[in-house]
């Protein structure tokens, strides 16, 4: 499985901030695997935004719902997120992962390399 992440690069205080992250080898996925959203600021640690599956399944940050949706399309290749009402902030960098939950807890096997987001004044 391969993830690729893509988006505007940089948008400004209160706009929507719209990453999209491109899938390919889902013939080795299923309907049932959770697929998440997750951000990193510079210099500390990940934060978990969302999460979907393509049994349309969701589940939101507390912090971020009343912000955040996500999307996948039909044919399993793309999943979306939306974040909205941003304020400025310094670069992050926006992963989308295969999310595992097992007895140990969750973890995440396979990651795209991250789009980096900047919000401006």
């Amino acid at each position: 499985v391969q993830l690729q992440e893509s988006g505007p690069g940089r948008v400004k205080r209160s706009q929507r901030l719209s990453p999209t992250c491109a899938v390919s080898g889902e013939s080795n996925t299923t309907n049932y695997d959770y697929w998440s959203w997750i951000r990193q600021p510079p210099g500390k640690g990940r934060e978990w935004i969302a999460y979907i599956n393509y049994s349309g399944r969701f589940g939101y940050n507390p912090s971020l719902k009343s912000r955040t949706s996500s999307s996948r399309d039909t044919p399993k290749t793309h999943l979306r997120l939306q974040l909205s009402s941003v304020t400025p902030e310094p670069t992050h960098v926006h992963h989308c992962a295969r999310q595992l939950v097992t007895a140990g807890g969750i973890s995440y096997d396979y990651w795209g390399q991250g789009t980096q987001v900047t919000v401006s004044s």
